[in-house]
């Protein structure tokens, strides 16, 4: 296949030199390729989403240098490139892994699984919490369901199967599905499907073969590949990106309004936005 590449901002605030370094990576990459690549607007959380952070990502990323060859703007044959847009299809794949067996519905909450990460003799209380697999329901649970409903849903892993891949950037990496992470939400109660679940339906829907994004979402990864598989697709290149911390060393969030695109552009400081970025 050819190559196809995405950049996938969240329109939950202005973009930040984190962001703006990662989307430049991917569009080098896919360049390099002579590639496809793809805008996707991930809005799919109605309540932080807003479609001024939407308009100022892509006025940023065009400020930047970056031309896409699919997205909102231009079309293409994946329409829509806008996630809000789409929740049918999303509740399509839901029922595609409800039918295979490879979810199922589930009433225990964050603070649940929280709380049992620090009962006693809990192996690292400082790492994420996983679910504790008692709690899962009989297989086959939730098949029968014709929508949701007013459940979280959660993806059943393989316990003990190691999910390995070469990363581009960060090299050969592993992990342990149901030591490493436990069963995660792809779909939340609120009738919203969870990221992991939503990036997926849509790389595969569009035929995304490299994934260029923040090192922090490395762990995601592997998730996700359990989502390919059980969906019988391809599972795409990883490229994880070192992330850009400030002064203190935490790594930018989209409330380090100091170091926002719109706050550098309005110092002047374009220049140092490309060198940056590499541009």
């Amino acid at each position: 296949m050819s190559y196809r590449g995405r950049i996938a901002p969240t329109p939950t605030g202005f973009l930040h030199l984190g962001h703006a370094r990662t989307f430049a990576l991917a569009a080098q990459r896919c360049r390099a390729a002579a590639g496809t690549l793809i805008l996707r607007i991930e809005d799919l959380d109605a309540a932080r989403c807003r479609g001024e952070y939407a308009r100022a990502a892509a006025e940023d990323l065009r400020r930047l240098g970056i031309v896409w060859d699919e997205g909102p703007d231009v079309g293409g044959p994946c329409a829509p490139y806008v996630q809000s847009e789409n929740f049918s299809y999303f509740l399509s794949v839901w029922e595609r892994l409800k039918n295979a067996g490879a979810i199922y519905p589930c009433r225990r909450s964050r603070r649940d699984v929280a709380a049992a990460a620090r009962a006693p003799h809990a192996e690292d209380e400082a790492a994420e919490p996983i679910f504790p697999p008692q709690w899962r329901p009989p297989a086959g649970t939730g098949r029968d369901f014709s929508e949701p409903g007013d459940f979280n849903w959660r993806f059943r892993v393989p316990d003990g199967e190691e999910i390995s891949f070469v990363d581009e950037i960060r090299g050969a990496q592993k992990f342990v599905a149901g030591k490493d992470f436990g069963d995660f939400v792809v779909w939340r109660r609120d009738g919203v499907p969870a990221y992991e679940l939503a990036v997926v339906a849509d790389d595969v829907r569009m035929g995304v073969t490299e994934v260029v994004r923040g090192a922090d979402l490395l762990k995601s990864a592997a998730r996700q590949t359990l989502i390919y598989r059980a969906l019988g697709a391809a599972v795409p290149a990883w490229a994880h990106a070192p992330l850009v911390r400030d002064e203190s060393g935490r790594r930018l969030a989209k409330r380090s309004d100091a170091l926002s695109l719109r706050a550098l552009w309005a110092q002047g400081r374009g220049d140092f936005i490309r060198g940056f970025c590499g541009l």
